[in-house]
């Protein structure tokens, strides 16, 4: 008779998840902090659902939070539809936490005014909280959900990078605050806003579009490799090998990953076996499914 093997899963660190929600906290905050402190009273319009937001205030003066929850709730909806409830549940928090903390932070700085006078700094400066924000949140498996979402249920149906995607509604939303505004020079604040943001992030994150290849030899490699191809979801190859000095046979592991999974597996490998050797080593280029495609000129 055929058996199935059940992958159970590992137990939970419950510190390890309530530092994810504290540092996702944070990030939103520092979020918060960039946007309504230094965005929003120079009529710079952020990207994704705070730039809808910022566009439906500038337009109405309702307050972004609820812009920014009530379209955030829809988005939501969908993607505990269309990707799973385990893609959303963390999302469900930051949105809460931003959505929560906006409407403190505008209390608290209501009488304060800083660069009036200095929109290109106010930018730089908004920016800079806001990528710093997302790119925390990003660090420690969190998302702050809007753009996102969109994002990840048109790659899972069509053949365009999750990138590409993003890039194309934050230029359309910031675009289309012109006709709210009637100032390109606040849209071009806008596009800056955007790309120092971006490039923030992606420092944060420490080059999240980097892949990285593990080495990985353990007497529980088949639970260490079923654990890899559930979750983060990433191929692995068993490879037959032996040690030089026992002679003994050994099956050794070899994944190839974003660098942003690191974390994760090493997380997993720690769970299931502490003893485990792993090499890391970061690479320069993966090209197949689920990485880059292959480009020839």
């Amino acid at each position: 008779m055929k058996t199935t093997s059940v992958i159970h899963p590992l137990p939970t660190n419950v510190a390890r998840e309530v530092k994810d929600y504290v540092m996702i906290a944070i990030g939103m905050i520092l979020y918060g902090i960039g946007w309504t402190l230094f965005l929003l009273p120079q009529d710079i319009t952020a990207s994704g659902v705070p730039g809808i937001a910022s566009i439906v205030y500038f337009a109405t003066g309702l307050p972004v939070q609820y812009v920014y929850l009530g379209v955030n709730v829809a988005l939501l909806i969908v993607a505990v539809w269309q990707l799973g409830w385990k893609f959303s549940i963390k999302t469900i928090w930051a949105v809460f936490t931003l959505s929560t903390f906006l409407a403190i932070i505008q209390e608290v700085t209501k009488d304060v005014n800083l660069l009036d006078d200095q929109p290109f700094m106010a930018c730089v400066l908004g920016a800079t909280f806001c990528g710093s924000g997302i790119g925390i949140a990003f660090s420690n498996n969190g998302s702050t959900g809007g753009t996102d979402i969109i994002a990840a249920v048109v790659h899972k149906y069509r053949e365009i990078t999750l990138g590409q995607v993003m890039r194309i509604m934050d230029l359309i939303i910031i675009t289309s605050s012109y006709l709210v505004l009637h100032d390109w020079e606040k849209v071009v604040y806008g596009y800056v806003t955007l790309f120092i943001s971006s490039f923030v992030l992606d420092q944060v994150v420490n080059s999240a579009r980097q892949s990285v290849q593990f080495f990985i030899i353990s007497d529980k490699y088949e639970e260490i490799g079923k654990h890899i191809n559930q979750f983060p979801h990433r191929g692995v190859t068993v490879i037959n090998a032996s040690g030089f000095y026992t002679g003994r046979e050994i099956r050794m592991l070899f994944v190839l990953a974003k660098k942003r999974e690191s974390t994760i597996i090493f997380r997993l490998i720690k769970d299931i076996d502490p003893n485990a050797f792993v090499s890391q080593s970061a690479v320069i280029g993966v090209y197949g499914e689920g990485f880059d495609k292959i480009k020839v000129k």
